[in-house]
Formats: C-alpha cells, sequence, structure tokens
C-alpha cells in the first residue's frame, strides 16, 4: 500500500455514457498496467464496471482491456428488448395504468424489458448462478479490499450501499446506510434501473432503482472503506461560460430536454458539490493538529470528466438508433434540442460507445501529468 493511503476507483452513472470512464481506464491502464485498485465503488452503469473489475482476476490493464472490448460491441438489444412488440406492450401497460385511475394493474413494470440485460451481465460477469463469485476469490488473494454497489431503496427511501469485503465497518448516515452482503447479478441490475424506463428489481424484501437518485455524497462509500486517495470518473461535463450562453433548443422544451434536465439533476450532477466539501474537509483538517481530528483523515481527490457535453454529441448519432425505438423518442421531441442526455443515457449504439472510449482515453492523455502525479 502507498504511504498516501489506498486508491479507490469511483464510477458514476449516465447509461451507455460509462463507455467514457473505459477509455480513460484505458490510458491508465497503458500506463500503469499492473496498478492496485483494492477499493472499488460503482453507481448505475458505473457498478456494472465495478462489478467487472472486481470479479475478474487478471491484471488491470488486462480487465480494462476486456472490458473495453465488451463497451465496443455492447448493442442497445443487449441491454433491453427493441421490437416492436416489446416496446408498445410495455408502453401500452404504463399508459393504461396511468388513465385508469388504478383500476388496471400492469403485469409488467417499467417501460422496457430489460431480461437482455440480465443475460449479459450473467455472461460477462461470470455468474450464471447469480452470485459474483469472482469477487470473493480477489478478496482472498488480496487484491481488492472491498466493493460496493449502491442502489435506491423505494422501500425505505434511502440509498443503500450494499459491500462486499475484508474487515470494513458499517456506516449509517440520514439518508444513506451500508449492508454488507455477498454481491450478485441482482445488486448490479437494481443500481443501473433507470427509473421509469427500467422494472425496479427485488432483493430480499425490498425494491430498488438506479443508486444515482438519492446518493448525495458519491464519493463517500470510498472514504468510508479507507480509501486514502480516489480516483472518481464522472460522466458529466461542465460547460465553460461561453458554451452556457449557446442555446439548445428555441421554443417550448419538449419533454425530451425536460426529462434529459432531471436525469442529469438527478444522476450527474452530484460529484461536484460532493467534490467540493471534500476540498473544504481537507483543507480544516490539514490546519488541524493530528491529535484534535476526532479520526478524521484528508482523501486525495482526482476527478476526471468529459471535456465535451456527452448529450451534445448523442445528436449525431440518433439517426442509428432502432427504428422502433427512435419512433417512440422522437415523440418525445428528441429532435428539438442539441443537447440530447435522454438519449445519451440509453444510446448504446456501438460507433457512439466507440466515440465515447476514444474520448475518455484522449481526456486522460491531456491530464497526464495530474494521473501520473496522483497515481504514480
Amino acid at each position: 500500500m502507498s504511504a498516501r493511503g489506498e486508491l479507490a476507483l469511483v464510477m458514476s452513472g449516465g447509461g451507455a455514457r460509462a463507455a467514457y470512464q473505459i477509455g480513460a481506464l484505458r490510458w491508465i491502464a497503458r500506463r500503469f498496467p499492473a496498478l492496485p485498485v483494492p477499493i472499488l465503488t460503482g453507481v448505475s452503469a458505473g457498478a456494472i464496471n465495478t462489478a467487472f473489475l472486481a470479479v475478474h482476476e487478471e491484471s488491470f490493464a488486462e480487465r480494462v482491456e476486456r472490458l473495453c472490448e465488451i463497451w465496443r460491441h455492447i448493442s442497445v438489444q443487449d441491454v433491453f428488448r427493441v421490437g416492436p412488440l416489446g416496446l408498445f406492450t410495455h408502453i401500452v401497460d404504463s399508459g393504461l395504468a396511468l388513465v385508469s385511475g388504478g383500476h388496471f394493474r400492469p403485469k409488467r413494470h417499467g417501460m422496457v424489458d430489460t431480461q437482455p440485460l440480465r443475460e449479459f451481465l450473467a455472461r460477462v460477469l461470470d455468474a450464471p448462478q447469480e452470485e459474483l463469485a469472482g469477487i470473493a476469490k480477489n478478496l482472498e488473494r488480496g487484491q481488492l479490499k472491498a466493493v460496493a454497489i449502491t442502489a435506491s431503496s423505494y422501500t425505505t427511501g434511502r440509498s443503500v450501499t450494499f459491500v462486499q469485503g475484508r474487515e470494513i465497518g458499517p456506516w449509517e448516515r440520514a439518508d444513506r446506510i451500508s449492508r454488507s452482503c455477498t454481491l450478485t447479478v441482482e445488486h448490479v441490475l437494481a443500481s443501473a434501473a433507470l427509473p421509469v424506463f427500467f422494472p425496479a428489481v427485488q432483493i430480499e424484501n425490498g425494491y430498488y432503482g438506479d443508486g444515482g437518485m438519492r446518493l448525495t455524497s458519491p464519493l463517500s462509500p470510498a472514504v468510508h472503506l479507507g480509501a486514502g486517495r480516489i480516483l472518481a470518473i464522472s460522466t458529466r461535463h461542465v460547460p465553460s461560460l461561453a458554451e452556457t450562453r449557446l442555446h439548445v433548443l428555441e421554443g417550448y422544451p419538449p419533454p425530451a430536454q425536460i426529462f434529459g434536465d432531471v436525469m442529469s439533476a438527478i444522476f450527474l450532477d452530484q460529484f461536484d458539490g460532493d467534490a467540493l466539501r471534500l476540498q473544504r474537509i481537507n483543507q480544516l483538517l490539514r490546519a488541524t493538529p493530528e491529535g484534535e481530528r476526532q479520526g478524521l483523515r484528508p482523501v486525495e481527490l482526482l476527478l476526471l470528466r468529459p471535456s465535451c457535453d456527452l448529450g451534445r454529441l448523442a445528436n449525431e448519432y440518433e439517426a442509428r438508433l432502432p427504428r422502433t425505438f427512435r419512433f417512440l423518442t422522437r415523440g418525445l421531441g428528441t429532435q428539438e434540442t442539441r443537447s440530447n442526455d435522454l438519449i445519451s443515457l440509453v444510446m448504446f449504439q456501438p460507433d457512439y460507445l466507440k466515440r465515447l472510449l476514444e474520448l475518455g482515453e484522449s481526456d486522460a492523455e491531456e491530464r497526464a501529468g495530474e494521473i501520473e502525479a496522483f497515481v504514480g
């Protein structure tokens, strides 16, 4: 372990945008192929990346390269059923429930059928029996200290971080709690279950959805797990002053713009506030004698993020979505806005994903000096 403390990798949500994270990791893995990352935490699509890195036994570089190949070839069909019958049946059921005043109870939940994603995860995570057995093996051989996947409980209204690790103490705050467990495909599915679009996932006696919904402190699981350094990869671009002056649409905002802004606020905007809090706490701790810190410690942070708007980038690939899915999303007004945050979440198009991988890699290279100083 480095004298600066154990390294944690924190990956946020963002649906298809999570391919960007692997592009950034690919550059890092080429520079540090044997990099030890004993603490892995993720939420939503970031939980999928986290689980993959946690279950496999190869070197850091080999695991990242394998995950990169998976993102290169994934498609919408690997995530949810896109045929006319499947999509329309789920949407009609949802519509009937809405207009029936509660008299019609849909047999299906969510707007899409995510059974393909369940099967895909079981395959790539080597979990035919649901349990992520590779995590226990990597914990035993000392490659891992802890893996944490966060989901939002519809039953209790709290953020729940499911943890599997060695010598890990529990934590509980007003709006978030940890639970020690053996991680399974269900935990990953729950963390990635986009509300309304994807059905909630039952774990034990509760139902869970996307982990980004109530996670106001995305860096906190890594801190609780003992990280001395946190490498966090966001999928949200922070616009420059010039970019904020550009209009993303003209006229009244269509549902796609409104939904996209809501999704961004819920799933993509939390890193910045949490990073600022961590920075201020670090400043206070460094100005406080060690004997008076009450067990608190400074935690180094490096936050990587896209250099361009991934929603705007998604516009270039919207026409290549499956026809039925494209027809439905255009009904929400996706062609009336220049920044399609909503579409970017579900843009599991190989060409778009390849572009995100390349962008992540080039953005990491642009910050090579910072990364080498932080990781090396």
